[in-house]
């Protein structure tokens, strides 16, 4: 029996031309044995103090705080305004990955720092465990803890908690948005927004988008499910998993601070992530959502100097800034 893919939206044309060159290093699909290499090649990819600091406006440290109870202590980078003394906001980001590669100082924090340049703000980044060696809820604890750690340390940070915004993009995306959910259910932080940014929420794997985008672009339906299977095992997909794994699966989406989604048309987190906004809407939540034609998973970090990536983080500052009033 022939398997027939269904058809699907095209990649913008500069973001093909861009992928087909990405694609010779960076695959579709990723498969359990490649996971050690990819990960020494994103540790040689670790940003330094300097290199975060821009030159001098942002001091930068990196803390081992407290993790979950009984779990190891978390890294904890934390850049501040050399310039500005009074309490700022923060930008707390998550870093992608797929549940199973990444660490704190990826180059989307350069994207982070440069809203927070112009805002006067914080940015802290957080280290979590990764999947399949630290399964569900190890990866979501430790980022909840690296918050509450933030926001009970604000003073002597020079944080004012009332302004903290949560970002992060794929599997950051998809652990902030768990993240949201833990601290309005456990009565902790109350956050001021959340950034997803073509987040990972759906386990489940099965949206018209998932199956439009086997074999092609960056992330698709096979590394989905090494990514999802990583972090729930046997569970993936099933009918109990939770909301703080993957959060589409929550059945209450109300009382979840302002939230900004954006993920491009052809990629495989298309459908849920407009699902998710959506359902955030009809729970009387606050949504703006981007969906970029053309765009595959990824495209503003892989391929930055492209029309449609300048486009899309260009909408992402004047949000802070609604937000924030700043």
């Amino acid at each position: 029996m022939t398997t027939t893919i269904p058809a699907r939206p095209p990649f913008d044309p500069e973001l093909a031309a861009a992928l087909a060159v990405i694609n010779e290093n960076v695959p579709s699909a990723f498969t359990a044995e490649m996971l050690p290499a990819l990960r020494e090649g994103m540790a040689a990819l670790r940003a330094t103090d300097e290199e975060l600091s821009l030159g001098g406006a942002f001091v930068v440290e990196e803390r081992m705080v407290p993790g979950p109870e009984g779990a190891p202590e978390i890294s904890l980078v934390i850049a501040r305004p050399a310039a500005v003394k009074t309490p700022v906001g923060v930008l707390y980001n998550i870093h992608g990955g797929g549940m199973v590669l990444g660490h704190n100082r990826g180059q989307e924090l350069f994207d982070l720092l440069g809203w927070a340049r112009e805002l006067e703000l914080a940015v802290v980044s957080v280290d979590y465990r990764l999947a399949p060696e630290h399964p569900h809820p190890a990866p979501v604890e430790d980022c909840y803890a690296g918050l509450v750690w933030v926001v009970e340390n604000a003073a002597e940070l020079g944080i004012d908690p009332e302004r903290v915004v949560i970002a992060g993009s794929s599997a950051g995306g998809g652990l902030a948005a768990s993240t949201v959910l833990l601290a309005r259910d456990r009565g902790g932080p109350a956050l001021a927004g959340q950034m997803l940014l073509c987040p990972m929420i759906d386990d489940r794997n099965d949206t018209p988008s998932a199956h439009q985008m086997v074999g092609v672009g960056i992330w698709d339906q096979a590394a989905n499910e090494l990514g999802w299977t990583s972090l729930l095992g046997d569970s993936r997909g099933g009918p109990d998993v939770s909301p703080y794994a993957a959060a589409a699966r929550a059945t209450d989406l109300s009382g979840l601070p302002p939230a900004f989604l954006d993920v491009g048309s052809a990629e495989t987190f298309r459908d849920e992530v407009v699902t998710y906004a959506s359902r955030l809407w009809q729970a009387g939540g606050q949504a703006e959502l981007h969906v970029w034609p053309g765009g595959f998973h990824g495209f503003d970090l892989l391929a930055s100097h492209a029309a449609l990536s300048q486009a899309a983080k260009a909408q992402r500052l004047p949000w802070l800034r609604r937000l924030l009033g700043s």
